[in-house]
Parts: structure tokens; sequence; C-alpha cells
């Protein structure tokens, strides 16, 4: 059964009455099981040519829903068909600004549509891109240090759950 819109209101009304910023990920699958990736640049800020999965920040008065959407357009040209199920929801902080600024993470897994073989990434942020099996899982730990390995749990856990919806 696929996750629905009342659903996501409620984790995202309990997340901001607790103060916290959404974040979206999207582990997208496709029919054979696999786990869509992409490799960020070595010029970006943040994990510089690490693996990554399609993800990014709630705008001002958007929902998780409408924010999953926009970031897999605009990561990989595909169209959210539907969401399954809930990953991972976990908290974080970050400082900026000298602010801390408090994040929730909602992993989830989802189904796309559109040519699945040949997303359009965006080229300054992303160099490659690859479907993840169980059997690929190590490449995830690339330039990433031994604490650092949350996109290999995430697809780990989406493959698991993908393998167990069939």
């Amino acid at each position: 059964m696929a996750v629905d819109a009342a659903f996501l209101r409620i984790l995202q009304t309990q997340a901001e009455g607790e103060g916290r910023e959404c974040v979206v990920g999207a582990l997208i699958t496709d029919a054979a099981g696999r786990v869509f990736v992409q490799k960020r640049s070595a010029t970006r800020r943040l994990f510089p040519g690490c693996w990554d999965i399609a993800d990014g920040h709630l705008e001002p008065g958007e929902t998780l829903e409408q924010a999953l959407v926009r970031e897999i357009r605009e990561e990989t040209g595909w169209e959210l068909a539907r969401v399954l199920d809930v990953v991972d929801v976990f908290d974080w902080e970050m400082v900026e600004d000298g602010r801390t600024l408090r994040k929730r993470d909602f992993e989830f897994l989802v189904e796309v549509a559109g040519d699945l073989e040949r997303p359009r990434l965006q080229e300054s942020k992303v160099t490659e891109y690859r479907w993840i099996s169980a059997e690929d899982l190590d490449i995830l730990k690339e330039n990433r240090s031994d604490p650092d390995i949350a996109v290999y749990n995430l697809v780990k856990q989406a493959l698991t759950l993908k393998g167990d919806r069939r």
C-alpha cells in the first residue's frame, strides 16, 4: 500500500511543531528492484565526489509530497508516480551563520515515471548515475569516511523494503 498525502501531512506537521525544517529524500526504484543514485561533482561544498540520492529542503509553503515531486523532477527529469514507503526519518542539526538549524530528514521509497535509462541530470552538480542492487552497495562508501555511510545504509534499507514488497 502506498503512503497517502494525509500521512505525509501528519509527518510534516509533527516536524514543524517541534521546530524542525523538513528535508526529503527519494530512494527511486526500478522494476528490477534497484535504487537510483547519482555522484555529486567534485566542486560541491558538501560531500564532493560522493554518491547520493535525489533530495533537498522544502521551499516555503511546500508540502513533503510537493518537495519530492520538485526534487525528483529537478534532479532526474522524472515524475513522481507514487510514494511506496517511509525508509527512514531522522533528526540532525547544523550551524549556519552562528545559528543552529534543526532539521528532520524524511527518506521515501518511491516509483517514478519517465525514461529510466535517460535521467536528465543537473550537470553542474552531478557527474554520473547508477542503478544499485545489493551486490553494488559498497560503491556507495566511495569518498566517504567510515562513520559517514548514511547513503549506503539508506539504499540498503530501501533494497530490503523493495524486496519485501515483491
